[in-house]
């Protein structure tokens, strides 16, 4: 499960509106490293890439906004009703964020980092991890997170949410899972809680007071 000589790397993952990034955002608060795939991701389309060349030639003028950049619902939207477009475009930007993933953990300085990746298990990143993490939160609350937060209809959701894994097939993967369905203050309990334990766990690997 481990990766080379860095520091240890916690994978972090959950259903599309689960509230992966309220986990990220308050160990970040706490000062651990966060390499994030979502931003990677967006990092890796950015205008003037040659992966946005690439898809906009596949796509056409359609998937790309006035600015240039991509046009994240449409291509979506073209993606997700295809297996065959789903895997064209996989084949097309997975190298090239697990490259950036892989520099990124490299320069980690933290006593531990986390990855956030939506698809940690399906696409087996988690073997980079020494450890992983799931956020869970019921179906009901994932709809209503990820409309009101995306801007995207409950259909298109739920077409995500087919591609992800069960609940209960990423809850038996996890090392530890985070019960979001209470409130916010419970939820930051629970990351306070572990990330004490990591500090005692891995204090040694604190590279930034070194």
């Amino acid at each position: 499960m481990k990766h080379t000589e860095q520091v240890p790397v916690v994978g972090l993952t959950g259903g599309i509106g689960s509230g992966k990034s309220l986990v990220s955002d308050t160990l970040h608060a706490f000062g651990i490293d966060i390499i994030d795939a979502d931003i990677i991701a967006r990092d890796v389309v950015a205008p003037g890439s040659s992966a946005l060349q690439s898809i906009k030639e596949k796509y056409g003028q359609d998937v790309i906004t006035a600015t240039g950049s991509l046009d994240r619902a449409k291509l979506r939207t073209l993606v997700f009703a295809d297996h065959n477009e789903t895997k064209w475009l996989n084949n097309l930007l997975h190298p090239l964020i697990r490259s950036e993933i892989l520099r990124q953990l490299a320069q980690a300085q933290t006593p531990y980092c986390i990855l956030a990746v939506p698809l940690l298990f399906e696409n087996k990143l988690d073997a980079l991890c020494d450890l992983t993490i799931v956020v869970n939160t019921s179906a009901e609350k994932q709809l209503s997170r990820a409309s009101q937060r995306d801007d995207v209809d409950i259909e298109n959701i739920k077409r995500i949410m087919a591609q992800q894994l069960t609940a209960h097939e990423r809850n038996k993967k996890a090392d530890i899972i985070v019960d979001n369905n209470g409130t916010k203050t419970q939820t930051i309990k629970q990351i306070k809680q572990f990330h004490e334990e990591m500090l005692n766990k891995y204090k040694k690997n604190n590279k930034k007071d070194s």
